[in-house]
């Protein structure tokens, strides 16, 4: 059984929030759901779950925003950018390579068991020259 949670109502939520907001401007830090229902005692999920409208809007401002057209990156944006997507990238490829790794013992293994099922199926044994050593003159 759940216990029952006293709300706040809407205009303290809104003042706890103008409060988040200005702290976050003096510290540099963006304000956060979490943050704004904790000052309440709530959970996370219950604080969105009754106040949607102003969960979204902070959310929204906690969001970073992307710079505008007009205005030039800086050379250290640009290098952040493209070490993001070179990560992003070689994970893929990580991936890829350990996906078609698998596959290569899987074929492996059918390709071992397709020449035991040929060797059975005809009565021939064949003799390899794989694990010999040659011989010296």
């Amino acid at each position: 059984m759940t216990r029952r949670t006293d709300l706040p109502s809407e205009a303290r939520v809104r003042a706890a929030l103008t409060r988040l907001r200005q702290t976050a401007t003096d510290t540099g830090k963006r304000p956060t759901v979490l943050a704004l229902a904790r000052e309440f005692g709530l959970s996370n999920t219950t604080f969105r779950r009754h106040f949607p409208d102003i969960a979204r809007e902070t959310a929204e401002a906690a969001r970073p925003r992307a710079p505008e057209a007009d205005s030039p990156t800086s050379h250290y944006d640009q290098l952040v950018g493209r070490n993001a997507k070179l990560k992003r990238r070689n994970k893929e490829l990580a991936a890829h390579l350990s996906l078609a790794a698998a596959h290569i013992q899987q074929i492996t293994l059918d390709n071992q068991r397709l020449k035991q099922q040929l060797e059975a199926a005809t009565g021939v044994t064949r003799i390899g020259t794989h694990g010999r050593r040659p011989q010296a003159h």
